[in-house]
């Protein structure tokens, strides 16, 4: 068992609208992998957060009649009891609006300025007001910003600059040294591409407004949002801090092991981040995984198409836990993926009610019915007899651990749906009903009773990470304690670890199955 620091963050989200299905995706998967390392040993810090400053948020908080930190309180906690419906076990959630981000983000620039890496200068070109982004003449899409569509606006402003255009080959030879830094492979591609062509200096701040944090050496400019926004993730850990306590917890977390990014904000993550952290001497992140796009009839999703759903009425009305499942399962990470109502329901009355809330359901009124609901005492041979579930049981652990390494959640879960879907071919042939007719076969019975349990035990351990309410569910029914308490996953998991005499409850089905569309 390792007490080895895992730092996870997730962007922060932008407080121009309430969550959606898509930040509700990439928290959900960033949850995943925290709740999958902790059972693994590791000492999670798991951040997520909140972008607040910027030009967007000033002119809607001055249209909805608040002052900007007023528009942002309002908004914050939608985030906030969002991520606690949907069971996300973020360790901080960070405001840039906080002081502790501010102090941090003066503290990163006045070490860039003292070391030359910024300097006065003046911007002129194209500026989309809503996606916060500056964009060449050549750039443009039919006039119009080529990420949203909509109209940009030519400005002109003092700027400070911060000198990107001499790390070219610094982040070209980090890649090398580091293929995994990009994931996946054909986001890194794309980020190679990028980077040959050349890079150009980049503006750090405004002065066209002053909802923003101040830069400590020039008055009147205020950070670009876009940078303000990836210093997060070293603030959020203490840099800048004088205190003792929030210095050591940088020391320890930082660098992060994973940044979760939508891919359209690549670039910012993987080409300037690691830039300004080279130019401040701080240690880079281990990986950037930027996932793909959910799609709703073949269009990204987003507030401005006008098919953004909520998460809080497909969680009502499937779970949480199949919430979570769904969009893990259904659609692999890192690429775009479509989504719809009906996939959903598919997924959900074949994997989850049939394959396991059905077996659990049987399995533990046979218990009960065979066995008064206590778990079958057998001898030490019996338990470690060669059957097909032990031996998917015990090659469960890599082959998750493989697929989580790769963020491939749904090559984790379909390694955990082999043993659960052997388990329930372990019944069907094994035929328990017919067993319990003779004494003859009591030894027999008592045997599929407690192999099949303990194939749900080992089941529900690495459904935890995606479905942590059943699989808590299923380890309370079988009398075991709490299964988020577990930290040596590997020792939890080995096969007969299951103890005789267990109470085995049967309770409501985990998931009663869905008939209408």
């Amino acid at each position: 068992m390792s007490s080895k620091p895992f730092y996870i963050t997730t962007p922060i989200y932008y407080v121009n609208a309430v969550p959606h299905l898509g930040t509700a995706y990439t928290t959900i998967a960033a949850d995943a992998l925290a709740r999958y390392r902790r059972l693994t040993g590791h000492d999670v810090f798991f951040l997520t957060g909140l972008d607040e400053h910027g030009q967007k948020v000033a002119q809607t908080a001055e249209e909805n009649g608040m002052s900007p930190q007023e528009w942002c309180d309002a908004i914050a906690p939608r985030f906030v009891e969002a991520w606690e419906l949907l069971g996300i076990t973020n360790d901080d959630f960070i405001r840039t609006t906080e002081e502790r981000h501010k102090v941090g983000v003066q503290a990163f620039w006045s070490a860039l300025h003292a070391g030359d890496y910024l300097y006065k200068g003046s911007y002129e070109g194209w500026y989309c007001v809503p996606d916060e982004t500056f964009w060449a003449e050549d750039q443009l899409a039919e006039g119009c910003c080529p990420d949203c569509g909509r109209q940009v606006e030519f400005i002109r402003e003092d700027n400070w600059f911060f000198r990107l255009s001499e790390f070219q080959q610094r982040l070209l030879d980090h890649y090398e040294a580091n293929p995994d830094f990009i994931q996946p492979q054909t986001r890194r591609n794309e980020v190679l591409s990028f980077v040959r062509g050349g890079l150009k200096d980049l503006s750090i701040s405004r002065t066209t407004f002053s909802w923003g944090v101040p830069l400590p050496f020039a008055e009147n400019h205020v950070t670009y949002v876009w940078i303000d926004a990836l210093l997060n993730y070293i603030t959020a850990v203490g840099y800048g801090s004088d205190d003792p306590q929030l210095a050591e917890r940088f020391e320890r977390y930082w660098p992060a092991q994973v940044h979760f990014v939508g891919k359209d904000i690549i670039r910012f993550h993987c080409v300037i981040w690691p830039a300004m952290l080279m130019a401040a001497g701080v240690a880079l992140p281990e990986s950037v995984f930027a996932h793909g796009f959910l799609l709703a009839k073949g269009e990204k999703m987003s507030k401005s198409k006008g098919n953004v759903q909520s998460p809080a009425e497909l969680a009502e009305r499937f779970g949480v836990d199949a919430y979570r499942y769904y969009f893990l399962r259904d659609v692999q990470f890192g690429s775009d993926g479509s989504i719809s109502l009906e996939s959903m329901v598919q997924r959900y009355n074949g994997d989850l009610a049939n394959d396991w809330g059905n077996l659990c359901s049987r399995l533990f009124n046979m218990t009960g019915k065979y066995f008064d609901g206590i778990v079958p005492a057998l001898s030490a041979e019996e338990i470690a007899a060669d059957t097909p579930l032990r031996a998917i049981a015990e090659g469960l652990p890599a082959k998750y651990e493989d697929a989580m390494v790769r963020l491939d959640y749904g090559k984790a879960l379909e390694a955990a749906w082999d043993l659960i879907k052997e388990t329930n071919r372990y019944i069907e042939n094994s035929q328990p009903w017919t067993l319990a007719k003779s004494e003859e076969t009591a030894v027999d019975l008592a045997r599929v009773i407690y192999h099949a349990l303990e194939a749900v035990r080992i089941a529900a351990l690495y459904c935890a990470p995606v479905m942590p309410i059943t699989s808590a569910e299923v380890w309370s029914r079988l009398g075991l304690g709490d299964i988020h308490s577990v930290t040596d996953l590997e020792s939890e998991s080995r096969w007969g670890g299951l103890s005789a005499g267990n109470v085995v409850e049967k309770g409501d089905p985990l998931f009663p199955r869905i008939y209408e569309q």
